[in-house]
């Protein structure tokens, strides 16, 4: 494990060189309960922008959801936590947008929604969006996702991006 920590640090240390956020997703609650004290380290020195959901969040600072995220927002200068139904919390530099989540006629399987809420999210922020529509990307392709089976969207991303004004 720690040739893995070595790796991060240093892919985080040429990142930070050549002027690259770095971003971290927590993955799951094993992760982060197997985890905590190295990934508590990790975002406090080298992390710009978190994703999480809920679970994760509260597991990695051992409290409830509001306490969990603003203890992220106190550590990363961006944070993006997923509510499942609930949509997601986005916050930044004193900023907090509430964003829905995209109603699916029928959730069928959740696997690979946090990477395509990442993967929205990251897209806008690229863009130059703002962050409350990067938020709602984030949650147009993980709502996308999880509408069927297997963690690839079956339609065009940017097709619904369009119809949705965003």
């Amino acid at each position: 494990m720690a040739n893995a920590r070595r790796a991060f640090a240093k892919a985080a240390g040429l990142a930070r060189a050549a002027g690259r956020l770095i971003a971290l997703t927590l993955s799951d609650r094993f992760v982060v309960e197997r985890h905590r004290g190295a990934l508590l380290e990790f975002i406090e020195g080298q992390v710009d922008l978190v994703f999480a959901n809920e679970d994760e969040v509260t597991a990695l600072f051992q409290t409830g959801f509001a306490a969990a995220a603003g203890a992220v927002r106190e550590r990363a200068p961006i944070g993006a936590v997923t509510r499942g139904e609930g949509g997601s919390v986005v916050f930044a530099a004193g900023e907090t947008h509430e964003i829905d989540a995209f109603a699916v006629e029928k959730v069928v399987d959740t696997t690979g929604a946090g990477d395509q809420y990442a993967a929205g999210f990251l897209f806008g922020l690229s863009a130059g969006r703002p962050l409350d529509v990067c938020g709602r990307l984030g949650s147009m392709a993980a709502a996308e996702v999880i509408s069927h089976y297997g963690p690839r969207p079956q339609v065009s991303l940017k097709e619904l991006a369009a119809a949705q004004g965003l």
